[in-house]
């Protein structure tokens, strides 16, 4: 429609769209960067959506059955800021939106999960916001099946854009949700034919219709700037069984006379005299970032409209036994379940009095079992990898579109899918997820699990096959970098127990963490239990710690994790055979022993012994722990990896690449 058109014939909702417009624009141009096209484009959906559709509420952010509303098209976050300031949200005030995009404001260039309560997720990366819109439907789905509709029974939401639909993950997430049929999700398409580059058919022609269709979604479609147009397509939407695509026709920089509907409008402010000559056209005749007292009042009505079935859903859960109440809390929440340290502690007094040798993902299958017991709320998967990542522990069933009490999901060979709606189920609430693949496939996951760790989401990578110990699959298969990169990604706990027992151990870190991922890496050889003797306490929790001491004058210390820890106990054997005093210390998680404090630290790396690390990867994040912490370059060296593997079985790659017992004495030997 026309704007003129549209002016006469839908006034009410044109000042309410026009709002959203008007502060986009300001806020964008009083910042200097920004993008005021999308927003502007996409102002007549999101109007509709939260005046009629939307169940939420203003004043209650985190309320348990809210929808949820991802904008996946994360550069256009004034759209969001517009909306959650004009609905009166307590956070988003109006200094907020002038300060947009500055340092220490709520409001930053995309939306951040951690800094607004009403923010769902944090997007930027496009195609992101889809495929963790996915897990959360995926969440809502488990959580409606295990708690009634009474309790659990809402939307999710999401505006994606053009760019978000040509990103190689939105196939996997639309795939995923089409063969889950997941009901109640629902995209909006923001088709406005733009990408930064200039027209979408620069670089794509696919019929994104027919793609969502050949994935089993319902596809609509709507005039994205014709309030009537855009209701009658969500109401459709609201009563189709299964994920729903709308597509919503749209011009970017709506009214702009000079930059609508082009590149112009995408990523960088209009003007002054721009922004001027757009709000004639639209009969804007207010200063920047004035919002009439009439037009703030009507969004905040909208903003309050979910307050009375928000309160009639507090009536029921009240009705709830207190236990049913808390346990609801809890998981909610993201608390930890009172079970679980007594049956870890079991387990382990079990396994040590056992001592087996198993492939530590085994040892994690066996772990599973006493963890999925213990905590109701976890989801896991595999990237269809369940028998070799063993990830799917006894009982389970599967959860499908005939089973959503089930518990385990297969995601398909859908890795960066799979992450991000690891990050989508835990982000909803209700849910503890994990997933499996390959560890040398965490590159095609590597999107999603950054976003894990900036988002601060406690999801757990079961990642098996950690090393050249995989053997005959070769190089393609063998994770060398693979470690350094999980280790230097900010807030991420990474994970290389040595046996069943550090397994069990890093299981129990990871299902208590609140805000921080781990990555489990885990064998696919065989494994001798090392600690044979039962300690209830947490060893792995320290990060590092001495798993076999010096006899005699301590002149070297050996440090290790994983596989490697068994080489670095016989090349022990070597040198105390030698009357060479040698410490053995176990690393399983770099991360927590950086935790640690000084007096632990020193205690287990005290200056003047010689210093050698074994781990069948790159030497890279060694080096703080063989230089540093009181360590010298002339007194240390690495035994490990330092190109890609090869393929034969595992232990004649170990031989050939010099990873053995033998080898690691004689560095000692040199060094002394």
């Amino acid at each position: 429609m026309e704007i003129e058109e549209l002016r006469k014939a839908h006034p009410e909702h044109w000042k309410l769209a026009s709002a959203i417009r008007a502060l986009a624009m300001d806020a964008v141009q009083k910042a200097n960067s920004g993008h005021p096209g999308m927003p502007m484009g996409m102002a007549d959906v999101a109007t509709v959506l939260f005046k009629n559709h939307l169940k939420f509420d203003a004043k209650a952010p985190k309320w348990a059955d809210r929808d949820r509303f991802v904008l996946s098209a994360g550069h256009g976050s004034m759209l969001i800021y517009a909306l959650l300031y004009l609905c009166g949200d307590e956070q988003v005030t109006l200094d907020q939106i002038k300060n947009f995009r500055q340092s220490g404001a709520l409001t930053a260039g995309h939306p951040e999960n951690f800094l607004l309560d009403a923010v769902e997720t944090t997007t930027g990366p496009l195609g992101q916001g889809v495929a963790t819109a996915v897990g959360m439907a995926i969440a809502e789905e488990a959580l409606r099946a295990q708690w009634g509709k009474k309790l659990v029974d809402h939307r999710t939401w999401v505006i994606a854009g053009d760019g978000c639909l040509m990103e190689g993950i939105s196939q996997e997430a639309i795939g995923l949700a089409g063969m889950q049929e997941l009901s109640n999700l629902i995209v909006l398409w923001d088709n406005n034919d733009i990408t930064i580059d200039g027209r979408v058919s620069l670089s794509d022609k696919t019929d994104q219709r027919k793609r969502f269709e050949a994935s089993g979604w319902t596809v609509f479609a709507c005039d994205g700037h014709d309030p009537v147009s855009i209701d009658e397509a969500l109401t459709k939407a609201k009563k189709a069984k299964g994920p729903v695509l709308v597509d919503c026709k749209t011009i970017i920089g709506f009214g702009a006379p000079t930059k609508s509907d082009s590149y112009a409008a995408h990523g960088s402010p209009l003007g002054d005299e721009e922004i001027s000559r757009t709000k004639e056209i639209y009969g804007w005749e207010h200063g920047p970032f004035e919002i009439p007292a009439e037009i703030k009042a009507e969004w905040e009505t909208i903003g309050t409209r979910g307050a009375e079935e928000r309160g009639a859903w507090e009536e029921r859960f009240a009705k709830l036994s207190a236990g049913k109440q808390a346990e609801f809390t809890r998981i909610m929440e993201g608390g930890v379940s009172k079970k679980l340290t007594n049956a870890i502690r079991k387990f382990k007094k079990e396994e040590a009095e056992a001592a087996p040798k198993v492939a530590t993902r085994k040892a994690s299958e066996m772990v599973l079992g006493v963890v999925n017991e213990a905590c109701p709320e976890t989801l896991g998967g595999s990237a269809d990898l369940t028998g070799s990542n063993l990830t799917k522990s006894k009982g389970m069933e599967i959860f499908n579109p005939d089973n959503r009490k089930g518990r385990y999901i297969h995601f398909g060979i859908r890795e960066h899918g799979m992450a991000a709606a690891m990050n989508g189920m835990i982000l909803h609430g209700g849910v503890r997820a994990y997933g499996g693949t390959f560890f040398c496939f965490t590159d095609y996951a590597r999107g999603a699990m950054r976003l894990s760790a900036l988002m601060k989401v406690p999801a757990v990578y079961v990642m098996t096959h950690d090393s050249i110990g995989l053997g005959e699959d070769g190089p393609t298969h063998q994770p060398v970098e693979h470690l350094a990169i999980c280790r230097a990604t900010p807030n991420t706990l990474t994970f290389r127990p040595a046996d069943v027992i550090e397994t069990a151990e890093a299981w129990e870190i990871a299902m208590t963490q609140e805000g921080t991922p781990s990555v489990l890496a885990l064998s696919r050889q065989g494994l001798p239990t090392l600690r044979s003797e039962y300690k209830p306490q947490n060893l792995t929790a320290k990060g590092a710690y001495v798993i076999a001491e010096a006899e005699g004058k301590r002149q070297a210390i050996l440090m290790a994790s994983g596989s490697e820890v068994e080489i670095a106990l016989k090349a022990r054997d070597i040198l105390q055979g030698q009357a060479i005093g040698t410490r053995v210390v176990s690393m399983p998680c770099m991360e927590l022993f950086a935790q640690q404090d000084e007096n632990y630290r020193k205690k287990i790396l005290p200056p003047g012994a010689v210093r050698v690390a074994v781990e069948a990867a790159v030497r890279q994040p060694w080096d703080r722990w063989l230089l540093g912490e009181r360590g010298r370059e002339a007194k240390a060296d690495f035994v490990g990896m330092d190109r890609f593997g090869a393929s034969a079985p595992a232990g004649e790659l170990y031989e050939k690449f010099g990873i053995t017992a033998e080898a690691v004495a004689e560095k000692v030997k040199a060094l002394l």
